[in-house]
């Protein structure tokens, strides 16, 4: 089973051959010489690649999983953030998920129907 690492080298790659701009989100937490914890990066539960489609500017965002993986509660609220707005959004097990997700223009695919966290 690959890794989401791997999955989401393959997604970025695909998308950006298939006339996307895409981005890969850098998050975490470090500590300064002082002793000091710094959090970098976006908002919790921001997915981990977005973009936009060259044929029309639309973006959108994956937030990749493995075939296992599950959306953790942060990534439901900003899910529900995505959905209020319509923004095209999903879970990308496989580039063929993420491809399906952005020429779809779907929204919200693959999170779970009913969970408010």
């Amino acid at each position: 089973m690959p890794s989401e690492h791997k999955i989401q080298d393959d997604i970025e790659t695909t998308l950006s051959k298939h006339h996307c701009t895409v981005f890969r989100t850098n998050v975490g937490k470090f500590r300064t010489p002082d002793g000091r914890y710094i959090s970098t990066g976006l908002p919790t539960g921001h997915p981990d690649l977005y973009g936009f489609r060259w044929v029309d500017n639309q973006v959108f965002y994956i937030e990749v999983k493995s075939k296992i993986g599950r959306p953790r509660k942060g990534q439901i609220r900003f899910h529900n953030m995505l959905v209020s707005h319509n923004v095209i959004h999903g879970i990308a097990r496989s580039t063929k998920d993420a491809l399906m997700i952005v020429d779809g223009g779907l929204v919200g695919y693959g999170y779970p129907v009913r969970f408010n966290p």
